[in-house]
């Protein structure tokens, strides 16, 4: 009868212990959110960063940015790819890092559905953009020249293989055009070659080449976005212009695959917590960059992400590029 005391008390006390571990779930964060930025401070950190500094008043703990650049941000999203499923590791980026890189890198170790999307938070633009003295007044005018005239227009982009490069000779295919691609390290100096007399063209981020559209020295003649961009309402989208090219240049947060929903929830929430009270000012701080707020929830995002896969797989399928 002591015997069966003794083991009821064992088993019970097992139980106890073991009930933690079963059942009771772990809170979320217990300890700062660091946010991997695959590339070099000055574009994606500044799409990011209005957020950013906000979204750690709703965690309860603090949102941090770190840069991990290098391969087209393969680097970086690498990292986080290979990162604990918890919800403390995350990367900050557009789609070039989690879906061009992989789709066109056979060295990177990581692919798309290596990534839990968590939220899209901002919107820049990628555009068109000649010198103010150009000949070509609109898209179709240079169009027109480049069919009579092919390999003839020299253009720059931020990096072969970059998504401005990508994206430029996805429209070129479409309209039936071929350009010259002399590729740049980073849209800031494909603007500055374009500004320089360089080259005939450049695609580049929005954010980079606004200021000169702006002071007058350079002409947007289209946008690559679904709709026209606030910035830059008076310019067509090339979809508009009868093209079937839209690359939307949303700026977001993924976590590792198989992060728990509760946790990229509450991440999401977060983000959207931060926008509706610092709404003024964080648009404020977005539209100096030419960009706006675009907040999208996990499934939103997944769904851009996939739209965004099929796009430049069919581009690796039927373009024929080399770096």
């Amino acid at each position: 009868m002591i015997q069966k005391k003794v083991l009821s008390r064992l088993i019970l006390a097992l139980g106890i212990f073991a009930m933690p571990a079963s059942h009771a779930a772990e809170p979320f964060p217990t300890k700062p959110v660091q946010v991997v930025i695959p590339f070099a401070p000055g574009d994606t950190d500044n799409m990011l960063r209005p957020f950013m500094d906000k979204m750690g008043e709703f965690l309860g703990q603090s949102v941090i940015m770190t840069y991990k650049p290098g391969a087209g941000g393969g680097i970086g999203a690498g990292l986080v790819a290979s990162s604990q499923p918890d919800g403390y590791t995350l990367v900050g980026t557009s789609q070039g890092s989690i879906v061009v890189v992989p789709t066109f890198n056979k060295e990177v170790k990581y692919s798309t559905d290596s990534f839990a999307p968590v939220a899209s938070i901002s919107e820049g633009g990628f555009i068109l953009v000649v010198k103010a003295n150009s000949q070509w007044k609109t898209m179709q005018e240079l169009i027109e020249y480049s069919k009579k005239n092919p390999k003839k227009i020299n253009y720059t982009t931020s990096g072969a293989m970059g998504v401005t490069h990508l994206i430029a000779e996805i429209f070129a295919n479409e309209a039936g055009v071929e350009w010259t691609h002399i590729p740049e390290k980073g849209s800031g100096p494909a603007v500055t070659a374009l500004l320089g007399g360089h080259v005939e063209l450049s695609s580049a981020a929005i954010g980079p080449a606004m200021a000169h559209v702006r002071a007058g020295t350079l002409r947007a003649l289209a946008v690559f976005s679904d709709k026209r961009l606030k910035a830059f309402p008076d310019v067509p989208t090339l979809k508009e212009l009868g093209y079937k090219v839209e690359a939307r240049a949303l700026y977001g947060i993924l976590a590792p695959k198989d992060t728990p929903k509760p946790v990229v929830d509450a991440i999401f929430l977060a983000a959207k917590k931060a926008g509706e009270k610092y709404q003024l000012q964080i648009s404020d701080s977005l539209s100096s960059l030419g960009a706006q707020i675009a907040l999208l929830d996990p499934k939103e995002y997944a769904e851009y992400v996939a739209d965004q896969k099929a796009m430049f797989t069919k581009a690796k399928q039927t373009l024929k590029l080399s770096e």
